[in-house]
């Protein structure tokens, strides 16, 4: 049978289905509920589906409701072949975190307690988090729950919710930098002169995207340091005196983040226009010294040389 040009076909393949009728559910929801059957069937759990399909009900030595719309929105991102792990990571989760007081999937119940926690990235490289780059090498982690007993949050939870996942990352921001004004202080590290911020959360690090609010951040921005998730170090970028900076704030790190049980990174980085750089300074062994090799990105580079051709003040 031929369809008249403009005709919406899914209009017309609807009105031939059964009055009374419910919808015929995508195919990949169908799978994807077999899939979960079988998961939890292999957990010693017998399941039921809620009628709009969002929960699931896990039946067995204990009852749970497990959210699912953020499921099927990470499932509809994902290659099929990932689906088993998707699926037995997600019911594995939600079995693990049913004793907590709240519902992660519910933004409403858990809006105070997002915070963020910058993390290495190759600590975490291969978990399933709610994150963004920093830098290269840190990730900005989104996180349910306070200080130390905070915990990452994962796709499949932050999928429920009626926010993208950038806009609760800023939300998380802006609770972390209201729980406490940080402690500022001025430090000399051999010679060289730094800002240093103290709290006494692990929050800290959010604090770098409101640097401004602590102390003077000239137009060339400022080198960081983030040895710890307390602890953050700046040093504004006004001269060549920039060059011995790196290496006391990198030999500093390096040494906190032996030191400590919580070390963050030992390495240093350039803070300018709401972006953090990476300036990769390696400890370098050498005919029985130790000296510091720097490789600063081209940007930097560039600040650099139009600030040795600065006169001096």
């Amino acid at each position: 049978m031929k369809v008249a040009e403009g005709t919406d076909v899914g209009l017309f393949r609807r009105s031939r289905e059964p009055q009374g009728m419910p919808p015929r559910r995508p195919a990949g929801d169908v799978d994807l509920d077999s899939l979960l059957a079988l998961v939890a069937d292999s957990l010693g759990y017998a399941c039921s589906f809620a009628a709009d399909g969002d929960t699931l009900l896990l039946t067995g030595p204990e009852r749970h409701a497990v959210r699912l719309r953020g499921l099927r929105r990470e499932a509809a991102r994902s290659a099929r072949e990932d689906w088993p792990k998707l699926v037995s990571e997600h019911l594995a989760h939600a079995l693990a975190v049913a004793g907590e007081p709240l519902d992660a999937c519910d933004l409403a119940q858990i809006r105070p307690l997002l915070r963020t926690r910058i993390r290495p990235a190759d600590e975490i490289e291969g978990d399933r988090v709610v994150g963004r780059h920093l830098a290269a090498d840190l990730v900005e982690v989104l996180t349910v729950g306070y200080g130390g007993t905070g915990r990452a949050v994962r796709p499949e939870e932050a999928g429920c919710w009626p926010i993208p996942a950038a806009q609760a990352l800023d939300l998380a921001l802006r609770n972390a930098r209201d729980d406490e004004r940080l402690t500022v202080s001025r430090s000399d590290l051999g010679g060289v002169t730094v800002w240093r911020l103290t709290g006494s959360t692990s929050g800290v690090p959010a604090h770098l995207r409101c640097l401004e609010d602590y102390l003077p951040v000239p137009q060339d921005g400022a080198l960081v340091a983030l040895p710890a998730p307390g602890v953050l170090l700046a040093h504004p970028v006004e001269g060549i005196g920039v060059v011995r900076a790196i290496e006391r704030l990198r030999v500093f790190a390096q040494r906190q983040v032996e030191e400590r049980e919580d070390g963050l990174s030992p390495q240093v980085y350039w803070w300018r226009a709401g972006r953090l750089t990476l300036i990769r300074a390696d400890l370098v062994a050498q005919d029985g010294q130790v000296r510091l090799v720097v490789a600063p990105p081209p940007e930097f580079a560039s600040v650099l040389a139009a600030l040795a051709a600065r006169p001096p003040r």
